[in-house]
């Protein structure tokens, strides 16, 4: 058992950037069913403005919630945990 916990130390310091836990990626169908409060109508509308685009008057900058949003092929997930983080950090920026 002892050297269990010194493995796991070791690969902690060596890869700090590891998460503990794995990520929660979710479609918007199951982070809507999952979340209530967020339609699948609203996420999609929030991932529609995520990116800067632009148009005839110029650009316009995205949402930022790109940060939580991984795409693999056509698959678009939600990564749980940085979408609330992205929640509060809107909240801040609103204050």
């Amino acid at each position: 058992m002892h050297n269990n916990i010194t493995v796991t130390q070791a690969i902690n310091s060596a890869y700090p950037e590891l998460p503990s836990q794995p990520r929660t990626l979710l479609t918007v169908r199951q982070f809507s069913d999952k979340h209530s409060a967020f339609t699948q109508g609203a996420i999609r509308n929030l991932i529609f403005l995520a990116e800067s685009r632009k148009t005839s008057k110029g650009i316009i900058t995205g949402n930022g919630l790109n940060i939580a949003l991984v795409r693999i092929g056509r698959k678009l997930l939600i990564d749980e945990a940085k979408f609330f983080q992205w929640i509060d950090e809107q909240q801040e920026i609103s204050k």
